[in-house]
């Protein structure tokens, strides 16, 4: 008999199926289930500093659409009911177009697509229509803030395209142009991959798209993390300053379902990404989450410029604030940084792992993150935390909130009080913001909609 294999954690499966086989029925079941959903409400919604950047909460109607009848409807194809397989779809081809053209004014963009219930799925299909296996792409190394969605063991991989390093400064944490010229020069780059999941400053998208375009290279913008404030104008336009395409997370800084969004402007690059899209990578692709989107999207041109600059503004006093209270800090020399997230060094803290689980007894949330310094086999003990202002802004908290949160992440990392001590203040800071901000209240029909 073969060994069996599992790449999740056992006990946590083993504590399921105990609980699964100590059920008199499915419904008990089912039951457990619905309490661990209410228990993470209870204590993540409404216990906890969530700090974590890839985190936003929806707004009331966001949240509401998510639930919708429509969610049970199927709608294969483009927009427009030559184009469906299915009948009955008219209403969803409303629904659709509006998240289209919604997305397109936000993006400023000519071209949008809206099926990518992944934001992975969409640095796959850029991958699909704009190379060919064999290519070279240039991305960011996981030390730096590049992701695994444009590297080796990501859709770049799996396209079968070689993959080389884009150099960085350690230091400015931006792309090293003068190195990059050299090494674009030598293995000339199809693509080059901007964007990462460590993000602190702009990259010299015009500089680069300048340097690849004697051989036909294209820049490609990874904006998971930057989405709402490039929306928010809150961080650079990566489509304007030379971008061939966008692609970004709906959830993250932009506050929608999470999913993902592509954009472009360049009419050639239509057919090949939408038909990556459909039939290759997406079929019936949630509607629920399509129209959820559709209204994220309608909020965000209400109040995406005020939320994002508020979301930036709380990360420089938070960073600086950490940095006051003794936690060395990245780029202090720059102003921490300029989107939604700091990073903080805890090497001398016992390392990221063991920091993030000591603040999570405190109920403050926040993630391990590798450090410049770090190598990728460091992946699962990094030196560093990634902290973000996402989701602290949308409950309205602002600079002086962000010192309180700095004096209570140092008092656990310094271990001047007890966790449970500290806990007992991030669930009386939490509680105090029970509204969420940057959104309208729950938009009439939306409860009707379910």
């Amino acid at each position: 008999m073969a060994t069996r294999t599992e790449v999740h954690d056992v006990s946590r499966l083993r504590w399921a199926r105990e609980r699964i086989e100590a059920s008199a029925s499915p419904r008990q079941m089912l039951d457990e289930v619905v309490g661990a959903v209410v228990r993470n409400a209870t204590w993540r919604g409404a216990e906890c500093l969530n700090l974590l950047a890839p985190e936003a909460p929806m707004s009331p109607t966001v949240r509401a659409l998510l639930s919708s009848e429509v969610g049970q409807r199927a709608a294969e194809g483009h927009i427009g009911p030559e184009q469906r397989w299915f009948a009955g779809t008219r209403h969803i081809d409303e629904i659709e177009a509006l998240c289209v053209e919604l997305l397109k004014e936000v993006f400023h963009a000519d071209y949008a697509d809206h099926r990518l219930v992944a934001s992975m799925i969409g640095n796959l299909t850029v991958y699909s229509a704009m190379t060919e296996p064999g290519d070279t792409v240039m991305s960011i190394t996981q030390p730096m803030g590049g992701h695994s969605s444009n590297r080796p063991d990501g859709p770049a991989g799996v396209r079968g395209l070689r993959v080389e390093d884009v150099p960085m400064d350690t230091k400015e944490l931006t792309v090293d142009l003068e190195a990059f010229s050299e090494a674009a020069r030598r293995v000339r780059p199809k693509l080059v991959a901007l964007g990462a999941s460590m993000t602190l400053f702009p990259f010299p998208v015009q500089e680069i798209a300048e340097i690849i375009r004697p051989w036909g290279g294209r820049v490609f913008f990874d904006g998971a993390h930057q989405l709402g404030l490039i929306a928010g104008g809150q961080f650079q336009d990566p489509l304007a300053e030379g971008a061939a395409v966008l692609t970004g997370s709906a959830g993250k800084t932009f506050s929608g379902p999470q999913s993902g969004v592509i954009a472009w402007n360049d009419p050639p690059l239509t057919e090949p990404l939408t038909t990556a899209i459909f039939p290759t990578l997406a079929a019936t692709h949630q509607v629920n989450r399509v129209a959820a989107l559709a209204a994220a999207a309608a909020e965000f041109l209400a109040f995406g410029q005020e939320y994002m600059a508020q979301i930036v503004r709380n990360a420089q006093a938070l960073g600086a604030s950490l940095q006051t209270q003794g936690i060395a800090m990245l780029a202090a020399h720059k102003g921490f940084t300029r989107t939604h997230q700091v990073i903080a060094d805890v090497r001398a803290h016992g390392g990221g792992l063991a920091v993030a689980r000591l603040l999570e007894s405190a109920n403050i949330i926040v993630n391990k993150n590798l450090l410049p310094t770090d190598v990728p086999s460091d992946w699962d003990r990094p030196g560093g935390l990634r902290i973000g202002t996402t989701e602290a802004t949308r409950w309205g908290m602002q600079e002086q909130e962000m010192e309180v949160i700095a004096g209570l992440i140092a008092d656990v990392v310094f271990q001047r009080r007890a966790p449970e001590a500290v806990r007992k203040d991030v669930i009386e800071l939490r509680r105090a913001f029970g509204d969420l901000q940057y959104c309208y209240p729950l938009a009439a029909g939306a409860e009707s909609a379910l």
